[in-house]
């Protein structure tokens, strides 16, 4: 094998801005290098912008806070990769003006997958940046469906393996913009989710564990 890794922070750049929708200058560097200086994942994104691949906003209502994103060359390369097949991003993830409407909730997505990134790294655990996946359409029957803010892997544990136990988590993002009629009807939609059993096709409807 050759022992060769061109790109490889570009990508993990890119894969993380196509699958987490956005991410401030700060946020992408915690999530994909906090071992180096800011400077470096700055001169990163600049570079992925040049080539046509990221785009940015500024919020002026936020310090003139940087906002990354993908642009559709760039979701259109990041897809093909195994590490994201089946992960869809958003239609709107490259419109600036979607980014912008959005940007208050899914920055906070952003922050909460953050807190167990770093978490993991703290413990020894392990958590990697692609392990965080936001709204995963999860159908409950009947056409309905339950998209959670992200899902999360995560293997708690020696990092090595010993006495490890793997995780996976709905994660919602509440910043007090729900109805509590609204909010039940999410509970109620999770319930609904945890006791579903997909129907095979060609299965009859009332043959024993299927959904009918």
């Amino acid at each position: 094998m050759i022992g060769v890794d061109a790109g490889g922070g570009d990508r993990l750049a890119l894969a993380v801005l196509t699958q987490y929708r956005m991410a401030t200058t700060e946020q992408t560097h915690r999530v994909i290098a906090p071992e180096v200086r800011i400077e470096q994942t700055r001169r990163r994104l600049a570079r992925l912008r040049d080539e046509g691949l990221v785009d940015r906003i500024t919020l002026p209502q936020a310090g003139r806070t940087r906002v990354w994103f993908p642009t559709p060359y760039g979701v259109h390369l990041a897809s093909e990769w195994p590490e994201m097949r089946g992960h869809r991003p958003s239609r709107t993830v490259s419109d600036p003006t979607a980014v912008r409407l959005k940007a208050g909730h899914t920055l906070t997505v952003t922050e909460t997958a953050l807190a167990f990134l770093q978490d993991a790294r703290r413990h020894g655990e392990l958590c990697q940046p692609l392990d965080w996946i936001p709204e995963v359409h999860h159908p409950i029957g009947s056409g309905e469906a339950v998209i959670p803010d992200a899902l999360l892997y995560y293997r708690r544990g020696p990092a090595d393996g010993g006495n490890s136990s793997m995780l996976r988590a709905f994660v919602e993002v509440d910043r007090a913009t729900m109805g509590p009629e609204r909010l039940a009807a999410k509970l109620t939609a999770y319930e609904r989710l945890h006791r579903y059993v997909p129907v095979v096709p060609g299965t009859p409807a009332n043959h024993p564990g299927t959904g009918g």
